[in-house]
């Protein structure tokens, strides 16, 4: 991603994501698309091969042990960088033994495929999470370049899914710096336009837009400005936030029925959104803050998830990486009839 007319540079953002259900089509389905996507950035045959490798394995262990799931394909970007994730999610009997499945020549109950192990070593990002009785979520990135980018103390990401029956999804996000290039300080939006369709995702476009060339640095002003471009839509609700890594805070101004919250050791701090509707009936904003120590991780998501999960309900997850924890909350908390966007960054330990 290149700099932006604002101030700060663009770090990543929402984009399409190729969801797939678990069906008997899913392996073959997954493969291909998961290979179009490799070639499109790029990569090289022997890397598009393990692509393809990694995700018929997680394609194979939805249909075998799974009770529902899918899995979402896209073409991730990180600055300057780009890359393929894979994401299987399913709502099953979880793995025991998270450990022992990493081991190798160990593929779930004894199936003939790679095993979690060897996708783990053929992938240059990976992530996997597991809670019993409840499903498991698993993460695997495949970047240009020599090595995985580099995110700096904070790392972002996030997801959206469409409502069914809808090729376009109303929910978005990005993340920007908020001034220059300093990767301590980060700005997040979060975007649901209202309703569903085409008209929510134009909405959701224009609030991006806005976002990205907002010379602001504050989420007060950013949201205005947000508002200000929102104005001949039909309007959505939005939070913007400001992560300091180094000051160990957070600042938030939200407006509509979005849910933000910081992680931590398995409790939840929630930061306040306003009544409203951005681009048609703004209120005096107010912006709230909350400790952001390293290990922490600002979660924002909009009403298609649910906002009664708790942290304590994933041991562990805010120990991993912000796709996968979107991926999971998304897939254990979203509202089935309804567009869903999550965004998360993570306060990486030193």
């Amino acid at each position: 991603m290149g700099a932006v007319s604002g101030t700060g540079t663009l770090v990543a953002e929402a984009g399409d994501v190729n969801w797939l259900r678990a069906d008997v089509a899913l392996a073959a389905a997954a493969r291909r698309q998961a290979g179009q996507l490799a070639r499109s950035i790029c990569l090289d045959e022997e890397r598009v091969a393990r692509v393809e490798l990694c995700v018929t394995e997680m394609a194979t262990n939805l249909l075998k042990h799974a009770e529902d799931g899918a899995i979402a394909l896209r073409v991730v970007r990180d600055r300057d960088r780009a890359g393929v994730e894979c994401l299987a999610v399913d709502n099953g009997p979880g793995i025991d033994d998270v450990r022992g499945a990493l081991r190798d020549g160990m593929s779930a109950a004894g199936s003939l495929g790679i095993g979690l192990g060897a996708i783990a070593r053929l992938a240059d990002a990976f992530g996997v999470h597991s809670v019993r009785g409840r499903g498991t979520a698993v993460q695997a990135r495949f970047w240009t370049g020599d090595a995985p980018p580099d995110p700096g103390p904070v790392d972002v990401g996030g997801l959206t899914r469409p409502i069914g029956g809808e090729q376009v999804c109303g929910d978005t996000w990005a993340v920007r710096t908020a001034t220059g290039d300093d990767p301590d300080v980060l700005l997040l939006l979060l975007c649901d336009g209202l309703g569903h369709g085409p008209l929510a995702a134009r909405a959701a476009d224009r609030a991006r837009e806005a976002f990205r060339d907002s010379a602001h640095s504050r989420p007060a002003a950013v949201l205005e400005d947000v508002h200000r471009a929102l104005r001949h839509t039909r309007g959505a609700a939005v939070a913007v936030a400001r992560v300091d890594a180094a000051a160990r805070r957070v600042e938030l101004t939200g407006v509509g029925n979005t849910t933000a919250l910081v992680a931590f050791d398995d409790r939840r701090t929630g930061l306040l959104s306003l009544p409203g509707i951005v681009g048609s009936q703004l209120p005096r904003l107010r912006t709230f803050e909350a400790a952001y120590p390293p290990g922490a991780a600002l979660i924002m998501h909009s009403d298609g998830l649910s906002d009664r999960w708790a942290p304590a309900d994933f041991p562990g997850l805010v120990t991993h990486g912000p796709a996968l924890i979107a991926a999971q909350v998304l897939s254990q908390a979203a509202v089935r009839r309804d567009d869903a966007g999550i965004v998360v960054a993570t306060h990486r330990r030193g």
